[in-house]
């Protein structure tokens, strides 16, 4: 623990954050030499882990409906996930950290942990009231301390989920203001200021404690915000700093006016106070999108500027940037080496998947990575400039299902990892994909509200609470759960969780996540996708369905990755190799197979050790790759 954390977890919480005095020049842990080496793992804090798993059964995923119990309702489940907290907590998160280690996890990006208005089951985090504190369904400041300090012990990195662009609904419009005191319609002009909240979301005159308004102090203006209603959150010119999309409230979440004398610079103070306090290695910056370029270059300057102080050469900062890929591009461009990288939330998201579940052809998705076609923008054949999603929070493109919901198999998603695991670009795992977490089972879905359209079923409790917390302050209590409804659990369940390290596609992401470690050419190799010749017909790009493969070159050494990416049926097919690399009659050594790695009494082809040896066949060096199984992944390199 720090000198400066020592000292502030030993007294509450700040109230100004211009009189905490930040330390500058301490020795504190020190940023990755490059952030392409890291395997991040994105895990909602109330969603993962109590850590009490052990008090309640691992589920069984054959006997799914068994874990429901009579009279199950699934109206209430889905109420469950949609509107309460179900109990997850930092030191959940603390007791899955060898958990994570031994899928292959390096870096942990938690979801925001600031304190939320307590009448509001705003489980999600990004309705902050208290901009200094850590919400207490989660934990308080020094449980977070512990958990970045137990993370660094194991040689692991923590990022926060960050929000500085919009506040909660911590105060209210004018009863008369069009369309009411909470989300008015858009103005392009400024409402005059309702009231602030208080401890009930009630109109209060003043603030007076700890859970009325906002904090700190300094947000307490209401010149501070905006003030300019809900309006259309995609409107307008993304290079017009007062376009709608950068004015407008995020529906009831108050847009901070960064116009405003030292309004950006006292919330950039608040998270620097976290990146001292806690010793944190990075931020994933919400909304990025709806700040103007030039705030956040500011913004994001001087957060690097001042973790470089305390020898966090590196700190990183991803953003969350909506609106499509274009949009991401145009972002990294103008803040260059104040933004680390963009998250892959937009059309290139969709493409991994489509192509990783042989709906689309390979081109669809390697076409991203040339700057001279990808719409995904000259930013994206640098690996360090993307982090690439399969599965996230809210799919801001696409359905609002997890990858798995429509599989072929229950594997099926370990081919759209290894596209991360493998391809350029830092790649991050949502919590649950490597238990293969689905929602209900396909014939069920017609139950739910909104299935396919709500953010709540990409979300299920991994540790399956049997009930949440009870709605509002009342969730705050010891005791204060809702018997009335079900936990919010895996695959429509309660009462069981799912941490289950023997499961296959857990083991098969692990066998990936190891190798990512051992071979530097696959996290920096330069990458070239792979012709095919199938049935000794011409080598050419292969299409949706058959076998992908891509080569990651680093000096002299090649490494092939191989998927199927047929959801239902083996495929082979000769692969185009590096034949100024590879000498004639030169072999390949197979490092990963993931259907052996599944089943301890494989008898298929291309076991890990076995050799491929070159072929060349009109000039053109080759590997014979064969009957690879449905959805099934090989790595193969030459220098093992």
């Amino acid at each position: 623990m720090t000198a400066f954390s020592e000292e502030m977890l030993s007294r509450p919480r700040p109230e100004r954050v211009r009189e905490i005095v930040l330390p500058r020049r301490a020795e504190y842990f020190p940023s990755p030499v490059d952030w392409q080496d890291e395997v991040l793992y994105f895990l909602f804090v109330d969603r993962f882990s109590d850590g009490a798993e052990r008090d309640r059964p691992l589920l069984d995923r054959q006997r799914i409906r068994a874990a429901r119990g009579d009279g199950w309702n699934w109206a209430a489940w889905a109420e469950s996930g949609a509107n309460r907290w179900q109990g997850g907590n930092l030191r959940g998160v603390m007791s899955k950290l060898d958990y994570l280690g031994k899928l292959g996890v390096t870096a942990l990006w938690l979801s925001p942990i600031f304190k939320q208005r307590g009448h509001e089951n705003s489980y999600h985090g990004y309705a902050i009231q208290d901009f200094l504190d850590v919400d207490p369904h989660l934990g308080d400041r020094a449980d977070l301390e512990r958990l970045v300090r137990e993370a660094h012990d194991r040689g692991m990195r923590v990022l926060l989920d960050v929000v500085f662009q919009h506040s909660g609904a911590n105060w209210l419009y004018p009863p008369r203001a069009p369309g009411g005191m909470y989300e008015p319609v858009y103005t392009g002009g400024r409402y005059p200021f309702g009231a602030w909240r208080g401890e009930r979301g009630q109109p209060i005159d003043a603030i007076r404690t700890p859970e009325d308004g906002v904090w700190p102090v300094e947000l307490q203006d209401p010149d501070r915000y905006t003030r300019a209603g809900s309006g259309n959150l995609a409107a307008g010119d993304i290079n017009d700093p007062h376009a709608e999309h950068k004015r407008s409230d995020f529906y009831s979440l108050r847009d901070f006016d960064f116009d405003g004398p030292r309004v950006l610079d006292d919330l950039a103070r608040c998270f620097k106070y976290w990146i001292a306090l806690t010793d944190i290695d990075g931020f994933r910056l919400d909304t990025l999108k709806h700040v103007s370029l030039e705030q956040a270059r500011a913004f994001c300057g001087t957060l690097k500027e001042f973790a470089a102080n305390l020898g966090k050469h590196d700190f990183f900062l991803v953003g969350e940037v909506a609106g499509g890929d274009f949009t991401q591009d145009r972002y990294l461009d103008v803040l260059q080496a104040d933004l680390n990288a963009a998250l892959d939330i937009g059309e290139a998201r969709l493409r991994l998947g489509e192509v990783a579940k042989g709906l689309a052809r390979h081109d669809v998705y390697f076409d991203c990575f040339d700057p001279g076609l990808a719409i995904m923008g000259s930013h994206r054949h640098l690996g360090t400039r993307h982090v690439s999603i399969s599965d996230d929070h809210d799919h801001v493109f696409g359905p609002k299902v997890r990858f798995c919901s429509d599989a072929s198999s229950e594997h099926q998603v370990v081919a759209a990892v290894a596209l991360q695991l493998f391809t350029l670009g830092i790649p991050c795992i949502y919590y649950g994909t490597e238990q293969a977490l689905a929602g209900p089972e396909p014939g069920e879905r017609q139950w739910l509200p909104e299935w396919g359209r709500s953010d709540r079923y990409l979300r299920e409790a991994m540790f399956g609470p049997l009930h949440p917390r009870a709605s509002g302050r009342a969730g705050l209590a010891p005791d204060g759960i809702d018997v009335a409804l079900p936990g919010f659990g895996p695959f429509g369940t309660a009462g069981r969780h799912c941490f289950d390290e023997g499961n296959a596609v857990f083991r098969r992401i692990q066998a990936m996540t190891a190798a990512r470690a051992a071979f530097p050419v696959l996290r920096h190799g330069r990458q070239y996708p792979r012709p095919l010749s199938i049935v000794g017909a011409s080598f050419a790009t292969s299409g949706a369905g058959e076998i992908l493969a891509w080569s990651r070159l680093l000096d002299d050494e090649e490494a092939l990755c191989v998927v199927n990416t047929h959801g239902e049926r083996a495929r082979g097919a000769d692969v185009m190799i590096d034949a100024s690399m590879n000498e004639p009659g030169s072999s390949f050594r197979v490092v990963v197979n993931t259907a052996q790695t599944a089943d301890a009494g494989y008898g298929g082809t291309h076991a890990v050790g076995s050799s491929v040896l070159t072929r060349t066949r009109d000039g053109v060096r080759f590997l014979e790759i064969r009957d690879v199984p449905p959805s099934e992944v090989l790595v193969l390199v030459n220098r093992p």
